[in-house]
């Protein structure tokens, strides 16, 4: 469709006028494939994301401990703690 200022206006026009170019024989199949490549990273999040593997009753423990409020002991706090001040030096 080709629209001329506010009066003129043509309707819907073929594709197959002058300007449609396109080549009427077939691409040839001798263009090289697309290959992908995944880091190591993304292999690693892949199969987390798939349910890779993990110790469901390891998560269970650990989540009723967090609801519970006994998971974050004053051990555990000054050992993360110590290893943070081990890092800086």
């Amino acid at each position: 469709m080709q629209i001329y200022g506010a009066t003129q206006l043509h309707g819907a026009q073929s594709l197959q006028g002058p300007h449609w170019n396109r080549s009427t024989t077939p691409a040839s199949s001798t263009q090289a494939a697309d290959t992908v490549e995944f880091s190591a990273a993304a292999e690693a999040a892949l199969s987390a994301a798939d349910g890779g593997d993990f110790r469901a009753d390891l998560v269970a423990r650990v989540k009723a401990q967090i609801a519970d409020g006994t998971y974050d002991t004053a051990d555990k706090m000054a050992m993360a703690f110590d290893s943070m001040l081990d890092e800086m030096a």
